[in-house]
């Protein structure tokens, strides 16, 4: 990261990366040279990941195929690509043999790049990973007894300058692409071994009396560790909207990763515009960051507060597509001492969340310090007291327990390793690691 957020606005300029105009009102700033989806690769070749089967199928057909086998190639490389987790076409056992290879010279099925992959002591895991065109972002899977939860990051940087947030200090790069969002849904599935073994359940090759030297395997699905995902990593999910829909979308595909609306969560600081859009177009529970409970404290740490107040980011939950007792909208308060955690705080948090009849709970986070961070966490005294007024009001206030903290890896805490160190620092320690692993 250390690269990009240094570069001059003149440099950036030129590299294709548009200006960005305040915290306010941030412009999209896309991956440079994507066409209809596609990411640009220096092989020539075009990779799938991140692509819906309709796209796919538009591309095999462009590259000569008639389109009745067009379709039924992208209905096969879809599965694989999407519910197996295959990355070789090699591997693809119900596509002919004699058409592998005229895949495998056209196209790939990528991975974003992993630079660090870090491991707390409480089960926590995070990855820091790279762009082809050399930015880098993170991921976060959290382990629970009941749950595995993937925290997904849609921008390289963040443009909301939430004080008490350090993914908040850095520059906003760009916007994920689709595929390098998608790709860390992948990628936890490739660290945790979670892709069914073995070929398709789904029996496509006598679907268009493909080659005999097609086959098919037996289909074993293995128990799910990653059970939950949350848009919570870094950026602002709702500033890349159409990119965090689309990926979403392909995790949802009942043909592709199959995981539950119900099972996915989008955190937005409150993007009101966007709102309506994510609940019709996505359908995904909603989290809010809120944080403070006058208009005064919000501007402050949540700068968005200043285009969109707290009273009309109320509504707009009130108003939230699918919102009910169900699937009620969490709020998410961060716990700072002496600026937001009083007992009147606590009072009038109640009494706001009554005022518009929201179907609500409320995440009380303690406040993961980080260097030169300006605030500090409010006592666990003073958290429980909060605590007690929000449940004695009648909604679920639980306190998140703070996870990841020792690898940086809790909430607000994602920013880069590469900040902190160069890239010689993590080659030498990657070539340690293989050493002591013989």
């Amino acid at each position: 990261m250390s690269q990009t957020n240094d570069i001059p606005a003149g440099a950036a300029a030129a590299a294709g990366l548009m200006p960005i105009p305040g915290h306010i009102e941030p412009m999209p700033v896309p991956r440079p040279g994507i066409v209809d989806g596609v990411t640009p690769r220096e092989d020539g070749r075009i990779d799938l990941l991140g692509l819906p089967k309709k796209r796919i199928a538009e591309l095999f057909e462009n590259a000569g195929l008639d389109m009745k086998a067009a379709k039924l190639r992208a209905k096969q490389v879809y599965h694989w690509l999407y519910h197996r987790g295959v990355t070789e076409f090699e591997a693809m056992t119900d596509i002919a043999k004699t058409m592998r290879p005229w895949l495998a010279e056209r196209f790939v099925v990528g991975r974003p790049e992993i630079v660090e992959a870090q491991h707390s002591s409480d089960g926590t895991r995070k990855w820091l990973l790279r762009t082809a065109d050399a930015h880098d972002y993170e991921m976060v899977f959290i382990p629970d007894a009941d749950r595995g939860t993937l925290c997904v990051s849609s921008q390289v940087g963040c443009t909301l300058n939430c004080r008490f947030c350090h993914t908040g200090t850095m520059r906003l790069v760009r916007n994920l692409t689709v595929g390098e969002i998608v790709g860390q849904v992948m990628l936890a599935r490739d660290a945790l071994g979670e892709w069914p073994k073995g070929a398709g359940d789904v029996r496509l090759a006598t679907m268009a009396g493909l080659d005999e030297d097609e086959d098919e395997g037996d289909y074993t699905s293995d128990g799910r560790l990653l059970t939950n995902i949350v848009m919570m990593g870094m950026g602002e999910p709702l500033y890349n909207f159409d990119n965090v829909r689309d990926a979403l979308k392909l995790v949802m595909d009942g043909d592709g990763l199959a995981l539950s609306k119900r099972r996915i969560t989008l955190s937005t600081s409150g993007v009101i515009p966007q709102m309506e859009r994510c609940g019709q177009e996505i359908g995904v529970n909603l989290a809010v960051s809120l944080h403070a409970v006058t208009k005064d404290v919000r501007d402050e740490i949540v700068p968005i507060n200043k285009k969109y107040g707290l009273e009309d980011l109320l509504q707009a939950c009130a108003d939230y597509p699918g919102a009910s007792n169900a699937r009620r909208i969490t709020f998410e308060y961060v716990m700072l001492k002496d600026k937001n955690d009083s007992d009147s705080d606590a009072r009038e948090l109640v009494r706001l969340l009554k005022k518009y009849d929201l179907p609500a709970k409320v995440n009380l986070i303690p406040f993961n310090p980080w260097p030169g961070a300006p605030y500090e966490c409010s006592t666990p005294e003073r958290i429980r007291t909060f605590s007690d007024i929000v449940f004695q009001g009648g909604i679920s206030a639980p306190v998140r327990t703070p996870r990841g903290r020792d690898i940086d890896a809790a909430c607000g805490q994602l920013k880069t390793s590469a900040e902190k160190k160069s890239r010689a620092e993590i080659d030498r320690l990657l070539a340690e690691k293989e050493a002591a692993l013989g």
